[in-house]
């Protein structure tokens, strides 16, 4: 049976990577879509993009842009210094680059400008790493670097008064545009959440695997999930994002 799964920010944790493809019982029949953020955190940033890299010729994979991802693209094309991003797990993946061959770096610079802003499924369900501002959906947003960096999707879905019937004016329109949301950047371990978060019809699958959270895999129709470890558990001695 063919499963369309949806994985969250890895952060550079390739253990909990392979754990929850083994604990999902990933097959090449399955479609993957992963909702961004790759790198920065945990050390093995370049080994995660080799390992997706290569799992994209194995069967279906959706890569979407996420803001570490982002500002890794600029480092490596453009040799980009950024110290803030030093600060939230940049310093540890220039850190793991420096092992790597300029070979290496070409290709990744490659997979990291093909990663695509958003996806909309059959079903109108939309994958993005963060989110959209526009009342009318993605494709009238004003400032599309949002996708990959806004928050107030998220922070609306939790404030939504759930006896607001989505009939009602008053229902936030952008909600509106779409079957199902599904979204990481926003830890759900920030309102003390360890599993994926569903508030109105958005699903936040970034279960806080940067920092002393799991990393989550789930069934867009069953809802059925799979977690790691929390993954700083699977790196003893690092900081991650901590």
């Amino acid at each position: 049976m063919t499963r369309t799964l949806v994985i969250g920010d890895i952060h550079g944790g390739l253990r909990a990577l392979h754990q929850i493809m083994e604990r999902a019982k990933v097959t090449a029949n399955d479609k993957l879509i992963f909702l961004g953020d790759y790198v920065d955190g945990w050390s093995e940033s370049p080994q995660v993009i080799e390992y997706l890299i290569a799992l994209e010729q194995k069967q279906d994979c959706i890569f979407i842009n996420g803001n570490h991802d982002e500002l890794l693209l600029e480092w490596l094309s453009e040799s980009k210094d950024n110290l803030d991003w030093y600060k939230h797990g940049g310093e540890s993946t220039v850190l793991s680059y420096s092992l790597f061959p300029s070979e290496t770096k070409e290709k990744h610079i490659e997979f990291l400008q093909s990663l695509k802003s958003h996806y909309i499924d059959d079903k109108n369900r939309l994958f993005i790493h963060a989110g959209f501002t526009n009342l009318n959906g993605i494709d009238y947003e004003y400032f599309p670097k949002l996708f990959s960096w806004d928050r107030t999707l998220w922070e609306m879905a939790l404030c939504l008064d759930d006896r607001i019937p989505i009939e009602s004016e008053l229902y936030p329109s952008r909600l509106k545009k779409y079957h199902e949301i599904y979204i990481g950047h926003t830890p759900t371990t920030r309102i003390n959440e360890t599993k994926p978060l569903q508030k109105a019809n958005v699903w936040n699958v970034d279960t806080g695997a940067a920092f002393k959270g799991k990393l989550t895999i789930l069934d867009i129709d069953t809802k059925e999930f799979w977690q790691s470890e929390p993954v700083f558990e699977l790196y003893p001695i690092e900081k991650g994002r901590n």
